[in-house]
């Protein structure tokens, strides 16, 4: 074998409870792909938790850890020490958050380990202080809740970013993506494209692909002056523009605005924009912590009051009432697994 040949690379797969699977599965899925095409185990792997016990995914299914923290922790010292670690989470990361965690991956990265996080991993990165002045990457629905709670990473909706020895990816299929980048940078483009043949997708998608589907396919609109509002207004949800400053920006009068909206949306521009305001608002109140009223002024509304109103209105239940439903089922949901 030639130098080439013989490089190793070996994994902690830290389980967060409630992780998905999907990521989990295609990075694993990946590297064992890679060693069969290699014919040797360039890619070894340990699937790590709190305690050593089994961790039960998003979706029930309960996957045995090989290692506690206490363990891996010992291991950083010794011949064990890996040379990844990846932090596997799902729904409801926002309620991890353990010291001894933050401490060890705090470790491993000021030891030349590098540590990267699937899915909502960046959250438990963030908390341990990792992505201060870093690039990183999120599932697109954790975005507005972790851009509040983590101001100083510096977070996009991308698939996946590298920053030095820190990986996050999006999750879903994100993963794959990135896992194939790392085994590009390790083996070179010929393994990957034999990797791909095998999980039969056509290609690897750029870092910087967009995680959602376009628009033009969300929300099936074919406008292209409808679109291009609608991304002004979702670049602006804090501050809100005025029609007047939407229709400068799209070089159309008010009144054209109003017709293509009605005719393209079924309703007017305002009431879109306030809609999208409100989305971004019901996903601040069930991934943190924030006080209503906070959440409002981060969603453009000038009193916590005018904005119950409207939150009422649109969901029929106040933004109280959606905070306490969304607690009551991840009880609930921690009550099924624990049985």
């Amino acid at each position: 074998m030639n130098r080439m040949q013989i490089k190793k690379r070996s994994l902690v797969f830290f389980m967060v409870p409630q992780f998905t699977m999907l990521p989990f599965s295609a990075a694993v899925d990946t590297l064992r792909i890679a060693n069969r095409m290699l014919g040797y185990q360039a890619y070894t792997w340990r699937l790590a938790s709190l305690d050593g016990e089994k961790v039960y995914s998003s979706c029930g299914i309960g996957v045995e850890a090989n290692s506690s923290l206490a363990e891996e922790r010992r291991h950083l010292g010794g011949e064990n020490r890996p040379g990844m670690v990846l932090v596997c989470s799902g729904i409801d990361v926002e309620e991890f958050n353990n010291k001894s965690v933050n401490a060890w991956l705090r470790e491993c990265y000021n030891r030349g380990v590098a540590v990267g996080s699937l899915c909502t991993g960046a959250h438990v990165l963030a908390q341990a202080g990792l992505l201060n002045g870093k690039r990183c990457a999120i599932h697109w629905e954790n975005l507005p809740g972790f851009s509040e709670a983590f101001p100083q990473a510096e977070v996009y909706a991308d698939l996946y970013e590298i920053d030095g020895n820190l990986y996050t990816c999006a999750g879903g299929t994100a993963s794959l993506d990135m896992m194939l980048n790392l085994v590009g940078e390790d083996f070179g483009e010929s393994l990957v494209n034999r990797i791909c043949e095998q999980h039969l997708t056509d290609r690897v998608r750029n870092p910087h692909d967009r995680q959602r589907l376009p628009l033009r396919a969300r929300l099936g609109v074919q406008n292209a002056k409808v679109l291009s509002i609608i991304e002004l207004m979702e670049g602006n949800l804090a501050e809100p523009l005025s029609l007047i400053e939407i229709a400068d920006g799209a070089g159309l009068s008010r009144r054209q605005i109003e017709r293509l909206f009605r005719q393209e949306m079924g309703r007017s521009p305002a009431r879109y924009y306030l809609e999208i305001r409100l989305d971004r608002a019901r996903h601040l109140l069930v991934q943190s912590s924030m006080p209503v009223v906070e959440v409002a002024v981060a969603c453009g509304f000038v009193s916590a009051s005018h904005f119950s109103k409207c939150y009422r209105e649109l969901y029929h239940r106040s933004p109280q009432q959606e905070r306490a439903e969304r607690k009551l089922t991840m009880a609930t949901a921690r009550q099924a697994v624990a049985a």
